[in-house]
């Protein structure tokens, strides 16, 4: 084996030391997310016009989708015996960081099956875990909830053009999409 030739060579790789975040650098990673956020949750105009590449029916509908008006669920709302969303939706995850002035919109999705689509894996479930561990770490209040729109196209592909409108609008992190932009780093595998 390589490692064991290493090892006897006083060459062996030595096990990645942890990188984890202080409260400053999570908070100010927040901060900058706030920053793009607040003016949209405020209603404020778009700041780019990026969302009318999808048309003006995706532009209308996402301007139509206020995820602060959707009911609040803790994100184990999936073990619940009865789901309180059946079919096709949006589904919105925030955080509600106590010192910032608005939520921060983390993810955006869409599903043909809202009742089971955090049922099985999600890379958005492990996105959430380290975050959420992250915060603990730094001992950062966090209020992670999950938001469903019902009131969504049924057609798959119009309901992704959707998503990707959202997505364009609000440039939420854990979106694979919008990583790159907020340096996301609780996408990282741990």
């Amino acid at each position: 084996m390589q490692g064991d030739l290493f090892a006897s060579a006083g060459l062996a790789a030595s096990q990645p030391a942890e990188l984890t975040l202080d409260a400053e650098q999570l908070r100010a990673w927040q901060q900058r997310l706030h920053g793009h956020q607040a003016p949209l949750f405020r209603g404020a105009p778009e700041r780019t016009s990026q969302t009318t590449l999808f048309g003006d029916s995706c532009s209308a509908a996402v301007r139509a989708i206020d995820p602060l008006a959707l009911t609040p669920l803790p994100l184990t709302f999936w073990r619940w015996p009865d789901s309180p969303h059946v079919g096709a939706a949006m589904y919105f995850v925030l955080d509600r960081p106590a010192d910032l002035e608005q939520p921060l919109l983390l993810y955006i999705g869409e599903t043909m099956a809202a009742d089971r689509r955090w049922k099985g894996e999600h890379d958005c479930k492990a996105y959430l875990a380290a975050y959420g561990e992250a915060l603990q770490r730094c001992k950062v209040a966090h209020q992670l909830s999950i938001r469903f729109c019902s009131d969504v196209p049924r057609s798959t592909k119009a309901r992704r053009a959707l998503e990707q409108a959202l997505i364009q609008h609000w440039l939420p992190p854990f979106n694979k999409e919008t990583r790159q932009r907020w340096a996301t780093p609780f996408t990282a595998e741990l």
